[in-house]
């Protein structure tokens, strides 16, 4: 019987496999040690005619130490849309694409994704060699549970936007998500981050991964607090990954927002109600105002008048 693959039309999901000799390749580069970039990897930018990645300096340090010559073209968040039709062209036109990025897996966190959508949606050829990845990395080395995770990316930079992002989380675990966390973090931000994680989240086993595969590598394992006061009296280096352990049990929790919708539901209209838990609590408005209003029909249900939203 024949494989599958090879019967698959070139819009098909199948197209674009690791055998085929052309098209867009995401090539995963060393996220310190150079001695991490695969046997295929290296074939992979000394075969290709386009090497696009966010810094051609940095990326030509990359090909000069692996004796690529590619040409390098600059593909990040502020051109990505308008590289794609030139870099479609080539491919249409049997090109050699490898993308990379700085380091580690190209998407992840890095550009990218634009241009893979827009080659898959025309039936060209697209493939991954796989390689380095800071969060995977992080994560195995965390003694944290490793399945399920969630890789979240950089938190937002600006306090109250960043402290939204994990009330948001912190919500969901409230609804039953037990997931690992992974987040990337600029050094500067790392002790504030952190307290803010400790302050919406508790006391929570967690892991600061600093400088992987780097001659300094670190793996500092404590509790979320303990973290935060330590990187406050000692300002980190280097490229940090962060691993948050998942929720314990929250029936308390719930039990808690609901004991308190339920007392102010008595005195105050459905969106009232909301507005008042979500500011004592730190949850998300949205999340709190649904549950709310479910509490608010559990309760006409029962023949119980509560306030009129």
């Amino acid at each position: 019987m024949p494989d599958a693959a090879s019967d698959a039309s070139p819009g098909s999901e199948a197209a674009g496999t690791a055998g085929s000799p052309f098209g867009l390749v995401l090539v995963s580069t060393p996220i310190g040690n150079l001695g991490d970039l695969s046997p295929r990897g290296r074939d992979a930018l000394a075969g290709a005619d386009l090497v696009l990645c966010e810094d051609t300096r940095h990326t030509g340090h990359l090909m000069t130490a692996v004796g690529a010559r590619a040409r390098l073209a600059p593909l990040h968040e502020h051109n990505e849309d308008a590289a794609i039709p030139s870099v479609l062209a080539r491919l249409r036109a049997g090109g050699r694409v490898a993308l990379v990025s700085d380091a580690g897996t190209p998407l992840v966190s890095d550009p990218g994704y634009r241009l893979v959508r827009a080659a898959i949606a025309e039936g060209l050829a697209v493939t991954a060699i796989p390689g380095p990845n800071a969060a995977l990395a992080a994560l195995v080395l965390s003694g944290l549970p490793p399945l399920p995770f969630l890789v979240l990316g950089f938190a937002p930079p600006r306090q109250a936007a960043r402290r939204t992002a994990f009330a948001r989380l912190r919500a969901a675990e409230r609804a039953g998500l037990r997931a690992t966390q992974i987040w990337h973090e600029a050094p500067h931000r790392l002790a504030a981050t952190l307290a803010d994680m400790a302050d919406v989240f508790g006391d929570r086993p967690a892991a600061v991964a600093r400088e992987l595969t780097k001659r300094f590598e670190e793996v500092r394992r404590a509790s979320l607090p303990a973290l935060a006061r330590h990187y406050a009296a000692e300002a980190p280096r280097g490229e940090i990954t962060v691993v948050l352990g998942p929720a314990e049990d929250d029936t308390a929790d719930a039990g808690e927002l609901d004991a308190r919708l339920r007392a102010s539901l008595a005195d105050h209209s459905v969106k009232d109600a909301a507005a008042m838990v979500a500011a004592a609590t730190g949850l998300p408005r949205k999340v709190v105002y649904a549950r709310a209003l479910e509490i608010h029909g559990e309760r006409r249900s029962d023949g119980v008048t509560p306030c009129d939203q």
